[in-house]
């Protein structure tokens, strides 16, 4: 619709957008077609495997696992906000997202990925009391606790991605309707505004860099108590037992906390849009598709979980025979 500022310009507000998303011929796009989908694909096998033997195997209910499925399901639902519509626009004449389904990916894309965060910070803490305080675990991560504590990820993430979402979205979007990324992210969609866009950037960079400091805080704290006490130990495998454990939490943490930072709490990522869009594949695509394999991979229990699956699954299918 057009409307008149200050009385002599005159602008058009868009209420459908364009994702631009890569460059290239039709070639350059079935070879990112096909990468996404196997990053898509394996992304909710090895994501809905950890769901389903988590919950079937009785030996796994326990606060650990209990956030690592919260998280396979947070990983799933975050690269499923994003994935199948970049797939589907590879291939797309207009690529065009309306004004409410720009805002409604956002939203939740936001949220997952913000209670992603807060619940890498939680698993620290399971880690910590877990290891340190062996005695008092059950007492202080008990189920009510624990479902508390996830809860209380989710409702940070709703809080922010709520302040996001409508920051960004009163913005009057006139100058382009063409969004320079594969999905609605903050960077793109304030380069498109026709308004100062000071607040926004601010805000962005200080909840992101408060919840990044926040939780990175907790994660070392807590990692540094959990190093005195594998030191003062005195058994081998207990150590080996508590580094893998620990080790495939680390991985996860540095590399979802590290991409996240990189993308939005520095000067300058509102700018470098084609950085950013290699950066985004990374923590959108990529890092829910490593999760499982980091967990599953280095992990003894979810090994052993798996395999008495397959032959409880193999049992099933000769007595069918």
């Amino acid at each position: 619709m057009a409307t008149n500022r200050h009385g002599n310009l005159s602008v058009v507000l868009w209420q459908e957008f364009v994702l631009v998303g890569f460059r290239g011929g039709m070639e350059t796009q079935a070879l990112l077609f096909a990468v996404f989908l196997v990053l898509y694909i394996v992304t909710v096998l090895g994501n809905l495997t950890m769901i389903i033997v988590i919950t079937l195997d009785a030996r796994l209910h326990s606060p650990m696992y209990f956030f690592l499925k919260n998280l396979s399901f947070l990983d799933l639902c975050y690269s499923s906000v994003i994935a199948p519509n970049v797939l589907a626009n590879f291939f797309s004449s207009t690529k065009v997202i309306s004004f409410g389904g720009c805002a409604t990916q956002f939203f939740f894309f936001s949220l997952l990925v913000t209670t992603e965060g807060f619940l890498l910070a939680v698993m620290a803490y399971d880690r910590f009391v877990a290891i340190c305080s062996p005695l008092q675990y059950p007492v202080t991560m008990c189920p009510g606790k624990c479902i508390c504590l996830v809860l209380g990820t989710y409702c940070g993430g709703c809080l922010n991605s709520i302040v996001q979402t409508s920051l960004t979205f009163q913005l009057p979007f006139c100058s382009s309707n063409r969004i320079n990324h594969f999905f609605c992210d903050v960077p793109p969609l304030l380069q498109l505004a026709c308004a100062d866009t000071a607040l926004n950037e601010l805000v962005m960079f200080g909840i992101c860099g408060l919840i990044i400091v926040g939780t990175t805080l907790v994660v070392l704290i807590s990692y540094s108590y959990i190093t005195v006490t594998i030191l003062r130990m005195r058994s081998g495998s207990g150590r080996q037992k508590i580094f893998s454990t620990c080790g495939s939490h680390m991985t996860a943490v540095s590399l979802f906390y590290g991409t996240v930072f990189v993308m939005y709490a520095q000067p300058g990522a509102v700018e470098s849009m084609e950085q950013g869009k290699v950066v985004s594949i990374f923590y959108t695509q990529v890092i829910p598709m490593l999760n499982p394999l980091i967990y599953s991979l280095r992990n003894k229990d979810v090994k052993d979980a798996l395999q008495r699956l397959g032959q409880r699954q193999a049992a099933l299918w000769r007595c069918g025979e």
